[in-house]
């Protein structure tokens, strides 16, 4: 990335330090809106408000790095606030927006590798889902604290709140996020389930497909209202299976290949080489207990920017 030149013209190294910022500030700002999209406006307008102040300003600021943090998380939180009147009118379910792995990509995608997003545990499409479950003040004090290890000190001065409450705020969702996630499968027997899925989705063989679900099963799927997608949550195994068989009796053309969605092992499906669908699954016990799937296509420029391997 480039940096800036100082006053005089020549290069500025502290400019450095400020930029290399950037992917700490949008790993933050995704796990924290569900968005990449919004985590790179925030980005954009943390660094818009530090450039607005004058040189010594800027040189009043013993730690920019805290000092942005500070900025983006703020920003984050008013966003979360707002966030919740805004998916009240969003057209079927809201599913975060899916990411796609490092080794997803061939070389010449164009993907900026400054601003990829670390894939960890803190980034699983099921950990986002639950973290929309908490309130803004409990998501931006456990993320900070537990995922990024900043002390509740400076977490209050984000959150606006007392340390001892942010403390209070981080354990509340703490304990939701647990007693909402069970023991992640491993990956081998998650990428062997979802491998088994796919095959049978691609056979319509109903009675396969229900071998991979939970009989509580739970799918999802987010079109935004720009493109055909089941318009409340599918409940059962067996309802999920008849659902895809029959979607894939009347849609021709469609290529699904395996890949790494947040992660963890998913799907894409294609037609005429365009990115439809990127379909997330939560496993346990060998079965699939949640299914995803984001198809609006604000939610899946990452993937038709690029090129899928395959």
């Amino acid at each position: 990335m480039t940096t800036e030149a100082g006053p005089d013209g020549r290069h500025d190294p502290s400019l450095d330090a400020i930029m290399s910022e950037r992917r700490q500030l949008i790993n933050l700002a995704y796990r924290l809106l569900g968005s990449l999209a919004d985590a790179e406006d925030v980005v954009q307008e943390t660094y818009a408000r530090w450039y607005a102040m004058s040189r010594s300003q800027q040189q009043d600021i013993a730690t920019p790095g805290a000092w942005l943090t500070k900025v983006a998380g703020r920003i984050c939180l008013d966003l979360l606030g707002s966030a919740r009147v805004r998916r009240e009118r969003y057209v079927g379910e809201w599913v975060p927006e899916p990411l796609p792995g490092r080794g997803e990509w061939s070389e010449g995608s164009g993907t900026d590798p400054a601003d990829r997003v670390t894939l960890d545990e803190s980034i699983t499409m099921a950990f986002l889902v639950v973290l929309e479950s908490v309130t803004p003040a409990e998501r931006v004090a456990f993320i900070l604290h537990d995922v990024f290890r900043y002390p509740f000190a400076e977490v209050a001065e984000i959150v606006g709140r007392s340390p001892a409450a942010c403390r209070q705020l981080a354990t509340s969702a703490r304990r939701r996020i647990d007693a909402a996630q069970p023991a992640a499968a491993p990956t081998a027997e998650q990428a062997r389930v979802v491998r088994g899925f796919k095959q049978a989705w691609e056979a319509r063989d109903i009675n396969a497909l229900i071998g991979f679900l939970d009989p509580a099963a739970t799918a999802i799927a987010d079109g935004g209202g720009q493109v055909n997608a089941a318009p409340r949550p599918i409940e059962g195994g067996e309802q999920i299976a008849r659902y895809l068989v029959d979607v894939s009796g009347r849609v021709r053309g469609v290529t699904i290949l395996e890949c790494t969605v947040n992660g963890q092992p998913g799907l894409v499906t294609q037609m005429n080489g365009t990115v439809t669908a990127v379909v997330a699954f939560d496993i346990s016990d060998n079965r699939i207990r949640r299914v995803w799937a984001v198809r609006n296509p604000d939610k899946l420029r990452q993937w038709t920017a690029a090129q899928l391997i395959r």
